[in-house]
């Protein structure tokens, strides 16, 4: 068994989605970052860095093994059941140079473009428009890729999961995807998944960030993630 740390944030989703797609079992262990359970000992004690996710595989020979990081957690995943990371040398690569798109690039712009647009104590237009105009080329070089692939490494894989679990927070960080088809596309390809949509409801439903008019969503969304906007 599993056992999943994780809150209503896009790297949580990350690895519940992962989950579902490879179909292990998990425990879920929610750390309400609101009330900063990030940082009590017994966390701590799982991710010296103090943020979500973690997880804990017990299924181990020699004991419980933990890791922390969600890039980390999504290869560890792959490579412990051999789903969604091919082995070829060339596809392999690929997947593993957009998984790192996301935590280089897609993560970390679109959460300071949502944390200046959304939570800052106050509105500072070079941020929001230096942020914004990144996030707008970021999602424009995934809009490119998907022209060609079907997916963004052409077969679906964890560099999909990654990319999607952030990217779909585009409303909240005040980003438009207008005019722009193969994201679109895509999207869509992701949001109709079983897995990703059973993913973003642990360890609970929140309203869909995607969605117009969704306030309450973005509001939750805030209060969970401003401690781990940029990872």
């Amino acid at each position: 068994m599993i056992d999943l740390y994780t809150w209503t944030t896009p790297n949580g989703y990350k690895i519940s989605i992962m989950l579902e797609e490879i179909g292990l079992p998990y425990n879920v262990i929610p750390v309400n970052l609101s009330a900063e359970h990030q940082f009590k000992a017994e966390f701590t004690a799982l991710n010296p860095n103090q943020k979500i996710p973690a997880i804990v595989d017990n299924d181990l020979p020699g004991g419980p093994l933990t890791i922390f990081e969600s890039g980390a957690i999504l290869i560890y995943l792959a490579e412990k059941t051999g789903q969604l990371l091919p082995t070829e040398v060339r596809t392999r690569s690929s997947a593993m140079q957009w998984l790192m798109f996301q935590k280089s690039a897609i993560g970390p712009i679109l959460g300071q473009t949502g944390h200046f647009v959304n939570t800052a104590p106050e509105k500072i237009p070079y941020a929001i428009q230096r942020f914004t105009g990144e996030s707008l080329r970021l999602i424009g070089v995934l809009n490119t890729a998907l022209q060609s692939n079907p997916y963004v490494a052409g077969d679906y894989s964890i560099a999909d999961i990654a990319n999607w679990s952030w990217v779909r927070t585009y409303k909240w960080s005040g980003v438009g995807i207008e005019g722009l088809v193969n994201l679109r596309r895509w999207m869509d390809q992701m949001s109709a998944r079983p897995a990703c949509q059973k993913g973003v409801k642990v360890p609970f439903e929140i309203p869909n960030l995607a969605e117009e008019g969704e306030e309450k969503g973005a509001e939750e969304f805030a209060k969970g993630g401003r401690s781990l906007l940029t990872r």
